[in-house]
Parts: C-alpha cells; structure tokens; sequence
C-alpha cells in the first residue's frame, strides 16, 4: 500500500499528476484544491496518497494535506460515491466549506459543486454529519517547503474566517499566533492563533 510519494513532477494537469520517484512515474489524481498548491513540472512535490484498489485496477490519489486526504476517504465510503465523485467534490469546494456545508445540511451549496445531485448531496449530509473530522486537527501540507509568511498568514486567515471568526479578530489572533511559532507551520501556528482567541 503506497502512503506517500515524495519525488519530482513529471507532468501535470487539472486532473492528475506524475511523479517521478527515482526513475518511476506515478500518475495520480489529484482534486484542484491539491493540483493549485504543486509547482511547474520538474519541480518537487510530495502528495499523501490514498491507494484505490480494484479487481481491474490500482488508482492513486494524491492530496496535499491531512484534511483533504481524510474528507476523501469518509466520502468514498458514503453509499454510491467512488473515488471520481469524491475528487470533483474537494475540486468544487474548499474543505473547511465542505465541512461546514455538511454541518448546516446545506444541500444548495453542495448541490451547486458539478457532478454532484441532490440525492447525492442528501446521503453524504445524512452519513457523514456525524463522522466529520475535527477542525482544530486541519492538517499541515506536507510539502517539504515551509509557506512563505505572506501565504502562511493568508492560509490561516482564512482558515479563521470559514471557522466563523470576524476578520479584525482573525487577524490579530494571526499576527500574535506568527510571532509566537515563526517557523511553526500551518497546524501549529493554527493552534497558537485558537489558543490567542480562547484568551
């Protein structure tokens, strides 16, 4: 079972990626959530992979946090969504929306995702509402680069916002959280700038 691939990109497209590891060519799928955070080809990249396999095939997917790989999964385990459904729901919605969604049973909003219809929409609120992954436990990208501040700063601002925080408080909690854990990373420094809300 392939957990990971740490390699360089080969080729890449809306849809899918290679990597190359060593000399071998990987394709893997990847929702646009993911494919919008990777660089230009030959670049490097590592990807979490979900290894989908069936009696005719082995698919890889590839997800750029712990987040996205874990909404994958709990969505390809709703009754009639496979894996090509579960990538153009996390291509058509960002994560944290995706959760909130599910959370309000906001069936407009994920309806509105292409690909997706209302009884669709309906099985993923009525299963996965109470299976949803705890926000505070958003996972870091692991790519080995650490986000420039800027990107850091925008990432958990935004992160803040879609947690239903007004943006003055945000930003502050994102200004005291950076100076606190400088090269903390996104989980960590998400954590401090919870922490500097809770005050």
């Amino acid at each position: 079972m392939i957990a990971q691939l740490r390699g360089r990109i080969l080729e890449k497209h809306p849809n899918r990626v290679v990597v190359d590891v060593h000399g071998v060519g990987y394709e893997v799928a990847v929702p646009l959530s993911t494919f919008y955070g990777l660089g230009d080809a030959g670049s490097d990249v590592a990807l979490r992979i979900h290894t989908h396999v069936r009696e005719d095939m082995l698919a890889l997917y590839g997800f750029a946090s712990a987040l996205e790989q874990d909404l994958f999964e709990r969505l390809i385990g709703v009754s009639g969504i496979g894996p090509k459904v579960a990538l153009a729901v996390l291509s058509g919605i960002e994560p944290l929306d995706l959760i909130r969604a599910i959370e309000h049973a906001d069936l407009a909003r994920l309806t509105a995702i292409p690909g997706v219809g209302k009884k669709t929409s309906e099985r993923i609120v009525l299963e996965l509402k109470d299976r949803l992954p705890r926000v505070p436990a958003i996972g870091a990208a692991t790519s080995p680069a650490v986000a420039e501040p800027p990107a850091l700063r925008d990432d958990l601002l935004s992160a803040l916002v879609n947690l239903g925080y007004h943006r003055p408080l945000a930003e502050k909690a994102v200004a005291a959280a950076v100076k606190t854990t400088p090269e903390g990373g996104f989980e960590r420094t998400l954590k401090q700038a919870l922490r500097e809300l809770a005050r």
